[in-house]
């Protein structure tokens, strides 16, 4: 609240000389200063902190001896990410052919739909995704993410090796994936040995 006091004339000399009075003002804050607190109170307990969102992979379980099975070639689909971040796929084993990311999910719904269901209802397709390591890992999240939008539950992450870089040379897609990897791996160890030097 404000209050407000009125100061009168002052005498001065011999007599008294009229002046104008002066209002003088006083705000009290208090009042202002528990609002501010009880917004802040309102605040801290209303609000809903983000949770971090993590993503669930169910992995096969390990085993000594891994069962190889015969898969037709028209039931794989192989998706490749160079290190630019551009898609590639080629199904069976015909040579890779760009993709672009929003082409992705017509794709996956054309050969879920063209290989069909087994007999326990899930999709006969299997999905062989390979990432370069010197692409972003938004690129791998972005598959996942599409994969489980049209419910593709057969699918794996293989790393991506010079075979690859190999077979999309011969489609004729330039791509220096693990010639860039081997490079940070050369400096990688090229600066731990002179840090070993350094360090003796």
């Amino acid at each position: 609240m404000a209050t407000a006091a009125v100061v009168g004339p002052k005498e001065r000399g011999g007599g008294k000389a009229w002046k104008r009075p002066r209002v003088a003002i006083r705000i009290d804050m208090t009042p202002m200063v528990d609002i501010a607190f009880l917004l802040l109170v309102f605040f801290m307990v209303t609000t809903v902190f983000r949770l971090p969102q993590a993503m669930e992979i169910n992995l096969p379980p390990e085993t000594e001896n891994p069962v190889e099975l015969e898969v037709g070639e028209s039931r794989l689909l192989t998706l490749r990410v160079i290190e630019t971040n551009e898609l590639f796929f080629n199904v069976g084993n015909d040579l890779p052919r760009a993709l672009p990311w929003d082409s992705l999910r017509p794709l996956l719904v054309e050969r879920r739909d063209a290989v069909g269901l087994d007999k326990e209802e899930r999709t006969r397709l299997i999905i062989v995704a390979r990432v370069c390591r010197k692409a972003n890992y938004a690129s791998m999240v972005n598959l996942i993410d599409e994969f489980n939008v049209v419910k593709t539950t057969r699918f794996s992450l293989d790393r991506y090796t010079l075979a690859d870089d190999s077979v999309l040379h011969l489609a004729g897609i330039p791509t220096n994936c693990m010639a860039l990897v081997a490079r940070d791996e050369q400096s990688a160890a090229e600066e731990a040995a002179g840090i070993e030097t350094r360090g003796e």
